[in-house]
């Protein structure tokens, strides 16, 4: 609690404006803070600006212990004011050249050694040889198994099935300019988990414009199915909050319904992620 009293003392006196793009509260810690934490900014005279793909009355909706959080949706409304932007189309997704064929599906003939080919021509322009590559985070080691220069050949289960998270992928976005991601699997309820760090790893990509080859099971739209089972973890989840299973079932962390909300944008995202604009945007040859 001194923490935070700290940081509103510092947010308050360092910035008069603060802005927030794509405001989402997801986790039970964040929201439980966060009235607090605004209302203090509030107070010190800090204007707030958030960009947000949910109305405030749907923030954290069918979040855990959710009674608490919604006397900060009282707050925002008291001192901000909600401007809806949307104009019901995905300018994502609009037609635009696109930059080749970067999406192949793993029922293609010969698509792993299509995508070696692919690898190995933009390899040869690079000034180095093909070899693993080790990044430095916060004193770890995040070791990439395939890399030449500013290229890197990874599989989906190399980038979001071990424990990472968004420095790690912040880092990789900063060495490369270009990623293969194969194997992407069909992410259900049992793959919340890597669906989760799949989405977190394309936001980077696309906020630091790295360019990005995949190879998928299915269609971009269909990779994310909200089907299956909790997984042991959410089962250990629900014990230990000492929920029933049937109550648990309707809350957002087990049900998957952040995820399918928060794919929509990656999908939307990974659409132009292929456009020609995109792709000559993300080339770092030239810098």
């Amino acid at each position: 609690m001194i923490l935070l009293h700290q940081l509103q003392r510092k947010s308050a006196r360092r910035a008069s404006l603060l802005c927030f793009d794509e405001f989402q509260v997801t986790d039970i810690a964040d929201a439980m803070i966060l009235k607090q934490l605004f209302e203090n900014l509030f107070r010190n005279g800090v204007v707030v600006i958030a960009t947000s793909n949910r109305a405030p009355d749907d923030l954290y909706k069918n979040g855990l212990q959710r009674v608490n959080f919604v006397p900060f949706i009282a707050v925002l409304k008291e001192y901000c004011q909600t401007i809806r932007l949307d104009s019901g189309i995905d300018y994502r997704k609009r037609n635009r050249p696109a930059a080749g064929k970067l999406f192949y599906l793993s029922s293609e003939d010969n698509v792993q050694e299509t995508l070696d080919k692919l690898f190995d021509e933009m390899a040869f322009k690079q000034n180095d040889i093909t070899r693993p590559r080790s990044l430095k985070v916060h004193g770890r080691t995040v070791t990439l198994s395939k890399a030449c220069g500013t290229i890197a050949d990874c599989t989906f289960e190399e980038l979001c099935d071990r424990p990472l998270g968004a420095s790690d992928y912040l880092e990789i976005s900063t060495v490369f300019d270009t990623v293969f991601i194969r194997n992407i699997p069909i992410l259900t309820l049992n793959k919340k988990t890597q669906a989760r760090r799949f989405i977190t790893l394309i936001d980077a990509f696309y906020d630091h414009k790295v360019r990005v080859v995949l190879q998928a099971e299915v269609p971009l739209e269909e990779l994310f199915v909200n089907e299956g089972h909790h997984d042991d973890e959410s089962h250990i989840l629900i014990d230990d909050l000492g929920l029933k299973r049937d109550a648990a079932s309707s809350l957002s962390i087990f049900t998957g319904e952040e995820e399918v909300f928060a794919f929509q944008r990656t999908v939307s995202r990974l659409t132009e992620m292929q456009s020609e604009e995109y792709w000559v945007e993300g080339d770092r040859s030239t810098l």
